[in-house]
């Protein structure tokens, strides 16, 4: 089922099944949200939780015993239970069920909570472990956006530019998109700027540290532009999907990273995954605000 919150400024649609946004459109119609394509990606924007990204063989270890999980963990697949919603803000739920214990051993709340204000979306995500137990978990945004967003535009028309001057450095992936240790530094145009092109996705993601906590999709003279601000995000993927001329870009904020390349991840000891004791809450909030 679908639910739809608006303003002056913005209209946006998500799905129960993974809380997943469905559509981002100004007030004038047009569309900022890639809408899904078979050819290219069927998703539009994938809500990560408990993990980000791929497990080494697809599997982890928690209190002595293994578990499996697929890519980007259960969420997507999940259907949130609508819990509020007035003109402007909706918020989803998905609780602990005996299909999530039997891949993820906690008991837990996990609530996305859209809200509008003027032209920023603010997505919270928002984790209560109600188990006795310490939990560990990964989390992360997946939007895809429509590139170009207008007509008369080409892809290659567009870039990132990032909110200040920053020297971002490249996670180290390998061929099948595990983390391999071998960052490198991923310079920028002026410190600054990304171009895009297709080209740049043949080796999949392009996942960055130490960028500023915020980059705008944009063509130069173009009065449209994505923004996403996500300060509380260490790392940002960027993507589409490889070798494809795919119009659109996902613009991915992470808390964490996925597994090493060869290493089956022990959650207890995955340094940047999340750690929140019995009977606590964390919250991380990040924005799309568009032009």
């Amino acid at each position: 089922m679908l639910h739809t919150i608006h303003n002056d400024a913005l209209t946006v649609t998500a799905s129960e099944q993974g809380a997943e946004l469905q559509s981002i459109c100004a007030a004038d119609g047009a569309q900022y949200l890639w809408q899904g394509d078979a050819r290219y990606w069927s998703d539009r924007a994938l809500n990560l939780f408990p993990y980000v990204a791929r497990l080494w063989r697809g599997q982890y270890t928690l209190d002595g015993q293994t578990y499996r999980m697929a890519i980007h963990g259960f969420a997507p697949g999940s259907r949130f239970a609508l819990k509020e919603k007035d003109a402007q803000r909706m918020a989803f739920e998905l609780c602990d069920s005996d299909e999530t214990y039997a891949q993820y051993p906690r008991r837990f709340i996990f609530r996305i909570i859209y809200a509008l204000e003027g032209s920023t979306l603010h997505i919270t995500f928002e984790a209560v472990n109600r188990d006795g137990r310490t939990m560990y978990f990964g989390l992360g945004g997946h939007p895809g956006f429509n590139v170009p967003l207008e007509a008369g535009r080409r892809f290659e028309d567009y870039r990132l530019r990032f909110a200040s001057p920053c020297k971002p450095v490249r996670v180290g992936f390998s061929a099948d998109c595990f983390v391999n240790g071998q960052d490198s530094a991923f310079p920028l145009e002026q410190d600054v700027m990304l171009a895009l092109r297709h080209e740049l996705f043949d080796d999949d993601a392009i996942v960055l540290r130490n960028m500023a906590r915020e980059v705008t999709l944009e063509a130069p003279g173009s009065a449209r532009s994505v923004t996403v601000s996500f300060p509380d995000m260490p790392y940002l993927g960027v993507w589409h999907w490889p070798k494809k001329d795919a119009p659109y870009v996902c613009i991915e904020p992470w808390a964490s990273l996925p597994s090493r390349q060869g290493e089956t991840a022990a959650f207890e000891h995955q340094p940047d995954l999340i750690r929140l004791e019995p009977g606590k809450t964390y919250t991380n909030t990040w924005r799309i605000t568009i032009r």
